[in-house]
This record gives structure tokens, sequence and C-alpha cells, in this order.
């Protein structure tokens, strides 16, 4: 059998590192003939040597997200894995669907903010989006149980983040380091405080939306704080079909790189004797009012997903950097979607939207600064 050959954009952060082990195990699967990373030119040096990938196919970020979209069309390769961090990976997104090659994506900003240009893309090319993020893969997964005209919804799961149970009134005073105490993933700070305020969850139904083609009054969002039920698919019969793991990014990863086949080594494999319970329950949106906005904001479509994003970015730098109370991120994504979103056909207009929603939340961040002067 010949070896899948596999682009990896976003080498070095955890999905991509996580993604090279897996590759690693199975060398008789997989071969890497791209690699691409950021700042961590030391790393991305050693993978570069350790997998045999040639210096003309190595790229870091200084190249540009024009460099990215090269190597994501290289001729010969059957999974693009995008795991690079925010809008830079988009170029790479459109080129590897235009391609016609699989993208294992684990890029949420592609899908989310440029989900119009996105998927005309992948009906250009004929390429295949085959998730990385453990939910949708989960759905991905659970999908396969029935035809997609007998789906009835879908149901993501939220851990609950550290705030789980809090009413709005004991949310007003959390601090940082509060909200970067996530009860079960080891994650970055953004999308920690992301998990904190169910944002993460509200990008995430966005994203099944326009990777299922589902309406997102068919999307759900319920709490699970054991963070093992990963994603269910209820049909129109009635019945239920999930995937559960132990949280372990390599399973959705070699799923993506090997869709429909499987792995013949388990990660995150469940021992059942010792699992316990498990408990679910409908998230508080009068508490975490993000989940409820990300819903408003995907329903209004057009630029309005890109704008979300890109306040909600300002927002939680404006709380890492102690700028903002918790409660007020929510307030400057509020205010940014109110102030009106357009329509979407190009990656310059996702840009442009982005752009004009991280002025608008430097604005509402500074007024809530002088107010609270």
């Amino acid at each position: 059998m010949t070896p899948r050959r596999v682009v990896v954009l976003g080498s070095t952060g955890s999905i991509g590192t996580q993604a090279l082990d897996v590759i690693a195990r199975h060398r008789d699967l997989y071969e890497v003939v791209a690699l691409a990373a950021g700042r961590n030119t030391k790393l991305l040096a050693e993978q570069a040597a350790e997998f045999g990938v040639p210096d003309a196919h190595v790229r870091t970020s200084a190249d540009g997200p024009d460099a990215l979209a090269e190597l994501a069309a290289l001729p010969d390769v059957d999974v693009v894995l995008n795991a690079v961090v925010g809008f830079a990976g988009l170029p790479a997104t459109i080129a590897a669907l235009e391609a016609g090659t699989r993208l294992a994506l684990a890029n949420k900003e592609s899908l989310i903010a440029g989900g119009p240009v996105v998927n005309a893309a992948r009906e250009r090319g004929g390429g295949e989006i085959v998730p990385v993020d453990s939910e949708h893969s989960a759905l991905y997964q659970a999908l396969r149980a029935g035809d997609r005209r007998e789906v009835s919804r879908l149901v993501l799961t939220a851990s609950g983040g550290p705030f789980r149970g809090k009413t709005r009134s004991e949310l007003e005073l959390v601090t940082v380091e509060d909200a970067l105490k996530h009860p079960t993933w080891d994650m970055g700070a953004k999308i920690t405080i992301d998990s904190s305020t169910l944002m993460n969850k509200g990008l995430e139904v966005i994203e099944a939306h326009e990777l299922f083609g589902v309406d997102y009054d068919q999307v759900e969002v319920v709490v699970h704080p054991q963070s093992v039920v990963h994603g269910m698919v209820e049909f129109t019969d009635g019945a239920t079909v999930a995937q559960l793991s132990m949280p372990d990014m390599r399973l959705p990863i070699g799923l993506a790189l090997g869709a429909p086949d499987r792995l013949d080594e388990p990660f995150g494999a469940i021992d059942w004797s010792s699992l316990g319970s498990l408990t679910f329950e409908a998230p508080d949106v009068d508490a975490f009012p993000c989940l409820a906005l990300a819903y408003e904001a995907g329903r209004a479509g057009g630029s309005a997903p890109a704008t979300l994003s890109g306040a909600n970015e300002v927002a939680v730098a404006a709380f890492l950097d102690r700028r903002i109370p918790w409660l007020c991120i929510a307030e400057v994504n509020r205010s940014v979607l109110a102030e009106g979103t357009g329509n979407i056909t190009s990656v310059d207009d996702v840009l442009e939207a982005d752009r004009i929603a991280r002025e608008r939340a430097g604005r509402v961040v500074e007024q809530i600064e002088q107010r609270a002067a």
C-alpha cells in the first residue's frame, strides 16, 4: 500500500505535534511531504529532519499566507492538515479544496468566518473536509449510522468550562486566573477563555452548520462535564448515535488523516469498569450569553460570523490584559454585532469584515475602560 502524502500546516502547535506523533507511529501509512509553522523555527527544523521534508517544502509564518496556500496545492498530495491559527489558514483551506484534496480541518476561522467562500471552493474543486475538532469528528462518525435525510438534530457537548453552574451575579468578579482553570482540557489561553464563556461552543455551532449543511434549529448544545461523549446525532426514528472516548485528540486526528479507515492503535479507549456516571444539562444562556450571540450571528449569515469571531478575539485579548471584566466579553461582542454586518463573496470580504469588527471592538473596549475609570 502506498503511503498517503500529507501536508501539515501549523506543525509546531498542539494539533500539529500530535498529528506528527500519529504519523510517526504509522510511517507505513503516511508520508509527510511539507511542513509549515509559526515562529518556532527550531522545532520546525527538527520536524523536517525527522520526516525527511526538503527545505523547498518548509515554510514559516514569515513567508505569509500565500506560501501556505502553495503547500496546500502541491500536486499528488492526499491530505492537507490545516492546524494554522487564525485567518492565515484561510487561503490554505481554499487552495486545498480547489485542488480536490482532502482537508483535515482544525483551523476554525476558515469555516466560521469564511463559510460561504470555503463551501464555494469545495464545490468548485471537489475537495473533501474531514473535521479534526473532537466534537465535529464525533458528529462525522455518528452520521455514518444513517442517511442525511434521516437526521433530526445534531448535539454538541460542552464541558461547561471552569464556571459551570455559576450564576451571572457570581461571575461579576471572576479573574483571569479563574477563567484559565479549565477542568478537562489543556489548551491555549484564548480558547480556554472561549470555553469559559461558551463562545467556543457557539462557534462550533456555526461550524457544524457549515460542515454538515443543517439548519441552526437542528443543532443543539448540552453541557457534559465529563467530556467523554463528544457529539451525538438524533435520527428521525428517535435513535441517537453518540461517539464516546476519553479526551485524546490523536483519535480524531488519526481518523481525519485516514477516513473512512480507522487506525489499528487505540487512542482514548474507555475503561468502562471505572468510568462512573455521565451527566448532561442545558446551558445557562443568561450567565453565558456568548452562546446565544453565536446562534444569532450564524442565522444572520453573511459577514456576521466573521464579525463575531473578530470582535471576540479583541474582547478576549482585552480580558487577558485585564482591561475589561469577564462579563464584558459578551458586551463587546453584542455591541459590535449590533452595528450591522454585510455579505461575503470573497476572501477579501472576509478579511475586511474581520478588520472592521476589530476596529469596532477596540472602540467598545475603550468605552468600557472609560466607564470604569
